[in-house]
């Protein structure tokens, strides 16, 4: 058992880092380098203003934070170590409440750059139904028949871990798919072969030609951290044959603090050759499926006859890109700390903003750690008994 324990605690290391850098877009907003910590807390707030998206809904109050910890701040020395810890203390404090499930700080001062600032995880410790991530990959492939297709990249790798694709059929009427991460594209048309391309091929000739015998199609993303945008309509565009609208999307329209503009319908466009899927589909996805995995869960979730089991999601579902892109984001402190945060906000076709409490299930079915050392996947069995 504590050698279970410690396979999980190091599988969750490697989540954390995967988590924070998925969706991952390049920074480009700089803030020139300060030469005292009044500065630092008027770049780091004043970029919060301009680059936070979530403003309007969340209860953070912003301006009460100015007035409690500028003075604060204005006491500290860049020179003291002592006060560049306690600086960690402040911004850990001042942002312990945002909703954005993307939000993180790394900090490249000598004295602190080992820690970071994480609100949304912090948060996750505490609920009564925290969990390690867990790769069901050994466990689901008792669960297939014979002949199924698993894949890996070691030239696709996300903190060191390959991208890693299951698929098959279980009992000969239900096609089953599963991804670790989303990078799908980059691994589908890399130069270099890899064993990934011919398993999401198999996939993809399934969907447009699907064997009669199947009655049901399963898509597993519990613990996939999200990854690139593209493989929304990579693999989510399989599945139908007309633009899917799921949802609608929000930005900065100026560097003022509630400068946003309309609502934006959001889609998910077919790909060449894809057909309208028409038996049910089950989406598996637990409290670490977060990102662009959230994503894939709501686009599936609008379709006719879909059900979505499991847990529910981390939360962070708006989107990240480049600067250039949306006119909020990521912002840099030089010599400093780095912010990360989301470019846009996102809500689903119900009109619900599901950012820092993640998408429920459809049918709830805790994580069960019993049933995990038992080799039995209660979650999966339960998607497989919703196949008629």
């Amino acid at each position: 058992m504590e050698r279970f324990f410690s396979k999980f605690i190091c599988c969750w290391a490697i989540y954390l880092v995967v988590i924070f850098s998925s969706c991952q877009k390049d920074v480009t907003i700089n803030v020139n380098s300060p030469t005292n910590f009044l500065e630092i807390f008027d770049a780091f707030w004043n970029n919060m203003n301009v680059n936070y998206v979530y403003w309007d809904v969340d209860s953070t109050d912003w301006n009460d934070m100015h007035k409690k910890y500028r003075p604060l701040f204005a006491k500290l020395e860049l020179s003291n170590t002592n006060d560049v810890n306690l600086s960690f203390q402040y911004f850990k404090e001042m942002t312990s409440g945002l909703i954005d499930s993307h939000y993180y700080i790394s900090f490249n001062n000598t004295a602190i750059e080992n820690l970071s600032v994480y609100p949304s995880f912090l948060r996750k410790q505490q609920f009564t139904n925290f969990h390690y991530p867990y790769s069901y990959v050994k466990i689901d492939t008792s669960y297939l028949d014979q002949k199924y297709y698993i894949g890996y990249d070691n030239n696709n790798l996300t903190n060191g871990q390959p991208l890693t694709i299951l698929c098959g059929t279980i009992n000969s009427e239900t096609l089953y798919f599963s991804c670790n991460a989303f990078s799908l594209m980059k691994s589908y048309y890399s130069t270099q072969k890899n064993d990934v391309q011919s398993t999401i091929q198999y996939f993809f000739d399934m969907l447009a030609n699907l064997p009669s015998n199947i009655k049901g199609i399963i898509v597993d993303v519990r613990g996939n951290p999200g990854g690139d945008l593209t493989d929304l309509n990579f693999l989510v565009g399989h599945f139908i044959d007309k633009p899917l609208h799921f949802g609608y999307t929000q930005s900065k329209s100026g560097n003022g603090k509630l400068d946003f503009t309309p609502w934006i319908k959001a889609f998910v466009n077919p790909q060449p050759g894809s057909k309208a899927v028409k038996v049910p589909i089950v989406v598996l996805a637990d409290l670490n499926s977060a990102s662009l995995s959230e994503d894939v869960v709501m686009a599936i979730h609008t379709l006719p006859g879909s059900i979505f089991v499991g847990e529910n999601t981390w939360g962070a579902t708006g989107p990240l890109t480049d600067n250039e892109v949306y006119n909020a984001g990521q912002f840099v402190i030089n010599n400093f700390l780095t912010v990360k945060t989301s470019s846009c906000k996102f809500k689903y076709l119900d009109g619900k903003i599901y950012e820092g409490v993640g998408f429920p299930p459809d049918i709830s079915v805790p994580y069960n750690l019993k049933d995990i050392i038992n080799g039995k996947d209660n979650q999966l069995e339960k998607a497989l008994s919703l196949i008629p």
